[in-house]
C-alpha cells in the first residue's frame, strides 16, 4: 500500500509494488514523481527525512538527507549585502545543499541488501514521463502560484518553468518541464551521485555560481545523508512505541507532545478536553524545542526531555480548564509526506520538502532544478540555530512510526511546518485512544495553533467542522480560537497506513490534498 498527497504519485509507487518492489523502491518512486507532479511542495532541489522498518521487530532506523549550509553562507556575507535576516526567495534564499537525491541513493542501497533491486531507470520512468509529456497542474498549485506571484515572479528561473507565457497557470493546465525530465534521465543513466559529483552537479552549481548562490560545487561534492537512531517515547495508556527523527527535526516536540497527551484525560474525540490537553501539550513541546532543537553540534542532547520524570512534570504544568498565554512566533512550511508498506511488512514513512511552497524560487536553467529556502530558518544573530557553514539548520520536517502492544504498525506523517506535530497528534490519538479507522480520524476537523502559510495570525485555527459547544469551550478557556473553512489546505496533507497482525492494511490519505491511497 501507498498514500501520497498526489494520485498519480500514489500509483507510481503502487506499480513498483506490484512488480515485487520494496517500500523503499516504492517510496522513491513516489517522491520522484511527486517532484514533478506537486512541484509547489517538493522536489529534488529539497531535503527528505526517512523512518525505515525493515518488518521485524527491531526499532526501525532513521534516514537524515538534509543539506548543510554553503562555505559562503556566513552572517557576515549577509550582513555585507544589508541584511537582517536570511531571505526567503532568490539565490541567497538557496543557501543549503539539497539532501533528498543523497537519501534516495542511501535508502536504495539498504533495500538491496534485502533483495535484487530493481533497476534505478524503473523506478524513475514515472517522474521522467510526466516531466517530459506534462501533468495537470493541481488545484493548490494554481492558487499558491496566484498567492506567491509577486514574490516569485523575478526569482531567476522561476518564470521560464511554472510562469508559462508569464502568467499562473490554470487548473488543469499542462505543465512541462523538459530540463529537469532531461537530469531525471541522466541521474538514471549515470547514478544518483552525479547529482553531486557528476554532470548535474557541474551545471548545477555553475547555475548556481552564476547568480550569486552560497552552494558551490564543494558544497555539493562532499555532501551524504546520514543514518541516525531515532527518538523514541513509550505511552502507556496507548499501549505503544512511537518513533520521529532526531535533531536538527522537530520529531523531538511531535514526542513530547504525546507523552504528555497520554498522561491527560482527553475525553470524548474532538471533546473540549481532546482538544485543549493536545494545544497545551504542543505550547510546552514548542518552547523546549525553539531552544533546544538546531544542528545536533550546537545543542545538548535531546533524549532527557523524553524521560517519565520530565514528562510527568510537563503534564503536570498544564491547566485542564486554562490556557498558558500564547502566542510565539511560528514556522511555516510546504512539503509532502508519503508511506509505503511493501507485502512483507516493510515500511517507510518518508517526508520530502522545499520548506516554502516553491522553496527559494530559483530554478536551474540547465538542471530544471527547484532550490528549497529550507536555510531561510537560520539566525544571522544568537545563539539558537545561528548560520555557519556546514551547519544543518533548524527543520519542521519529521515522518512517524508507531508500533502497538497487539501487533498493529502505524506509518503516518504530514505536511504543514508548525502544525505537523499537532497533525500527527490528532491523528495518533484518534488511533490509538479513540478507536478511529485511519481514514476518519485523517478526515476529521483539525486545529492549528500558529502562523499558516503567508499570515501573521498566531491564533488557535480550528476547521469549522469541530463542534461549535468545544469552540466555544476553548474560547472560555482563554485560547484565541479563529475559526475557518471545513477543510483547509494548511492544516496538511497528511495519510497513515495502519498493519494489523494479519497482514490486512488500512490507509488514509487527506482529503485536503490531491492524494490518494493506491494498493496491491
Amino acid at each position: 500500500m501507498v498514500t501520497a498527497p498526489h494520485h498519480l504519485a500514489a500509483q507510481a509507487g503502487r506499480d513498483v509494488l506490484g512488480e515485487g518492489g520494496t517500500a523503499i523502491e516504492a517510496a522513491v518512486a513516489t517522491a520522484a514523481t511527486l517532484a514533478v507532479v506537486y512541484p509547489h511542495m517538493t522536489g529534488i532541489g529539497g531535503d527528505a527525512f526517512w523512518l525505515i522498518s525493515d518488518g521485524s521487530d527491531a526499532a526501525p532506523t532513521a534516514l537524515h538527507a538534509t543539506g548543510r549550509a554553503g562555505a559562503h553562507a556566513t552572517p557576515e556575507a549577509y550582513a555585507a549585502k544589508g541584511y537582517d535576516a536570511v531571505p526567503w526567495r532568490g539565490p541567497d534564499a538557496a543557501l543549503t545543499v539539497p539532501g533528498t537525491v543523497a537519501g534516495w541513493e542511501a535508502a536504495l542501497a539498504a533495500s538491496g541488501k534485502w533483495q535484487v533491486s530493481l533497476p534505478l531507470a524503473r523506478l524513475l520512468e514515472p517522474a521522467i514521463h510526466f516531466a517530459e509529456a506534462g501533468s495537470a497542474v493541481t488545484e493548490s498549485q494554481a492558487r499558491l502560484t496566484r498567492a506567491k506571484h509577486a514574490e516569485l515572479a523575478e526569482v531567476p528561473g522561476f518564470a521560464d518553468v511554472f510562469l508559462p507565457g508569464g502568467e499562473p497557470p490554470g487548473v488543469g493546465q499542462r505543465l512541462c518541464q523538459p530540463a529537469l525530465a532531461a537530469t531525471l534521465r541522466r541521474l538514471a543513466e549515470a547514478g544518483l551521485r552525479d547529482f553531486y559529483e557528476g554532470e548535474t552537479g557541474r551545471r548545477l552549481a555553475a547555475d548556481l555560481a552564476r547568480i550569486g548562490s552560497p552552494v558551490t560545487a564543494e558544497d555539493l561534492a562532499v555532501h551524504d545523508a546520514e543514518w541516525r537512531t531515532p527518538l523514541s517515547v513509550r505511552l502507556s495508556r496507548a499501549g505503544a512505541q512511537v518513533w520521529n527523527t532526531g535533531l536538527p527535526t522537530q520529531g523531538l516536540a511531535s514526542l513530547i507532545i504525546l507523552g504528555i497527551a497520554d498522561r491527560l484525560d482527553l475525553g470524548e474525540e474532538g471533546s473540549f478536553a481532546h482538544l485543549h490537553a493536545i494545544v497545551e501539550a504542543t505550547k510546552r513541546a514548542f518552547l523546549i524545542r525553539d531552544v533546544y532543537v538546531a544542528d545536533p553540534t550546537t545543542v545538548g542532547a535531546p533524549e532527557p526531555f523524553l524521560t517519565n520524570a520530565c514528562l510527568d512534570a510537563l503534564a503536570g504544568e498544564i491547566d485542564p480548564q486554562r490556557a498558558l498565554p500564547w502566542p510565539r512566533p511560528a514556522e511555516p512550511g510546504d512539503t509532502i509526506w508519503l508511506g509505503v508498506t511493501d507485502a512483507k511488512g516493510r515500511s517507510v514513512s518518508l517526508i520530502q520538502s522545499l520548506y516554502y511552497e516553491f522553496g527559494s524560487g530559483v530554478v536551474s536553467p540547465e538542471t530544471g532544478v527547484l532550490m528549497q529556502n529550507r536555510g531561510s530558518s537560520f539566525r544571522l544573530g544568537g545563539r539558537w540555530n545561528r548560520l555557519a557553514p556546514g551547519r544543518q539548520p533548524f527543520t519542521t520536517l519529521n515522518p512517524a512510526m508507531a508500533r502497538f502492544d497487539d501487533g498493529r504498525r502505524l506509518t503516518y506523517g504530514t505536511m504543514g511546518g508548525e502544525g505537523q506535530p499537532q497533525t500527527q497528534a490528532a491523528i495518533f490519538t484518534r488511533i490509538a485512544q479513540f478507536a478511529m479507522a485511519p481514514q476518519a480520524a485523517v478526515t476529521a476537523p483539525r486545529w492549528l495553533l500558529g502562523k499558516t502559510w503567508g499570515e501573521g495570525s498566531l491564533s488557535l485555527k480550528v476547521e469549522s467542522r469541530v463542534a461549535e459547544e468545544t469552540i466555544a469551550r476553548l474560547a472560555e478557556a482563554g485560547h484565541e480560537v479563529e475559526v475557518t473553512g471545513p477543510f483547509e489546505d494548511f492544516m496538511g496533507h497528511a495519510g497513515a497506513i495502519l498493519s494489523a497482525p494479519d497482514g490486512l492494511l488500512l490507509g488514509a490519505a487527506d482529503p485536503r490534498s490531491d492524494g490518494a491511497v493506491a494498493a496491491v
